[in-house]
């Protein structure tokens, strides 16, 4: 099964919706999502916190802005 990865942290609002895209994918493109808070690793935090929602799918991060459309094809190729 395909491991999505979706860089987060507490009250970020553009996450939770692309967490509700990817649950609407999920009959489509099944996929595991692994949630990753950046406030728990300082390179992490360094590297995405101007730029949350990040999701890894396969080869392909996309940052925000992160659309439905972004994600179906990112879980698509990653398929």
């Amino acid at each position: 099964m395909l491991t999505v990865t979706l860089f987060t942290k507490a009250g970020c609002g553009l996450c939770d919706e692309v967490k509700a895209h990817l649950q609407q994918l999920q009959t489509n493109y099944p996929h595991k999502l692994q949630e990753v808070n950046i406030t728990e690793d300082d390179n992490l935090y360094s590297r995405y916190r101007y730029t949350i929602p990040v999701v890894q799918i396969g080869k392909q991060e996309l940052a925000a802005p992160i659309t439905a459309v972004q994600l179906q094809n990112a879980l698509q190729e990653a398929s």
